[in-house]
């Protein structure tokens, strides 16, 4: 097939381009958000394809994934020419996040939309979406497998936020200083300069985390982050609030699961002291992340709704 998609989460765009299709993927002179074009800190195969708005209104196209309101508002259908996504092109629409605001509140902007199909990436999204009539369906992350990488010779903790700053309490931000007092915290993502953190490449994030005694995910409210099953796969044991999809994915035997910050504190301690139990802890998340989270479920499951939504 020929899949319309933009550029719009780095991580999950690299483990869904690695499929059997063409992946037209928006791109403009800036680079901005809405054309990003192809990914220059990941690595995308040759058949993710950059396209100009003027090719893109002339590109064949079978599927488009819709991923923000405003692609599926107005971007994608000046994109295509006029050409409706769901109308006049199949499409579905990926949802990603977790809802933001009361719930009696948490409204799709796709809801009630019968020509299209919702994506939620976690079951607890799915949950919390109010979707009204649209057709829903879950397909969980799969990543590709980077390989078991636990060093964990360095006496710290990797945490990676993107924008912690901006996201705040969301993102377990202001827990920082307390759960790295008794194991200090290094902290990786986009803006996290400010704070002393580092911006790294995927390949450089992960070599730089395996050498991390820990990895802690601080998300209060958030949709499950993808440096979080990587880290379980390079065999990094997890301390983590038991919040959103978190409290399922990561069994306690894989590191500390508690809203109890004791608890988590206890936990990173007993990483901290016990080499040997932090790497049996790692090994129990690479295995619970290849069984949940294999890549190659993902794009199965994403073959056979994309060949549903097209026909």
């Amino acid at each position: 097939m020929r899949i319309l998609i933009w550029h719009v989460h780095g991580a999950w765009t690299t483990s869904f381009v690695h499929g059997d299709h063409t992946y037209l993927v928006p791109v403009l002179p800036d680079r901005g958000p809405d054309g990003r074009g192809r990914a220059r800190t990941y690595p995308w195969p040759p058949s993710a394809v950059e396209v100009t708005p003027e090719e893109a209104r002339e590109a064949d196209v079978d599927v488009v994934v819709l991923q923000r309101r405003e692609e599926l508002e107005h971007l994608a259908e000046e994109w295509l020419g006029g050409r409706r996504p769901g109308r006049d092109i199949p499409a579905v629409y990926v949802e990603h996040n977790a809802p933001q605001g009361r719930i009696a509140e948490m409204r799709h902007p796709a809801m009630d939309r019968g020509d299209l199909t919702i994506v939620h990436v976690t079951h607890f999204n799915r949950l919390f979406w109010d979707t009204g009539t649209t057709p829903t369906t879950v397909i969980e992350h799969g990543v590709p497998d980077p390989g078991y990488r636990y060093d964990g010779s360095l006496e710290r903790a990797a945490v990676v936020v993107n924008e912690p700053i901006r996201r705040g309490r969301v993102t377990g931000t202001d827990l920082l200083p307390l759960l790295g007092r008794d194991l200090p915290l290094d902290l990786f993502g986009i803006g996290t300069e400010e704070l002393g953190g580092l911006d790294l490449a995927q390949t450089e994030l992960h070599d730089a985390i395996a050498r991390r005694r820990a990895y802690v995910h601080p998300y209060r409210w958030t949709s499950l982050g993808l440096a979080l099953i990587e880290a379980m796969l390079l065999g990094l044991p997890v301390v983590c609030l038991a919040t959103t999809e978190a409290a399922e994915v990561v069994p306690p035997c894989a590191g500390a699961v508690s809203n109890d910050l004791h608890v988590l504190q206890a936990g990173l301690r007993a990483l901290r002291d016990d080499p040997e139990r932090a790497r049996r802890a790692g090994r129990e998340a690479r295995r619970v992340a290849l069984e949940r989270f294999s890549h190659a479920r993902f794009l199965g499951q994403w073959d056979e709704l994309l060949a549903r939504v097209a026909a």
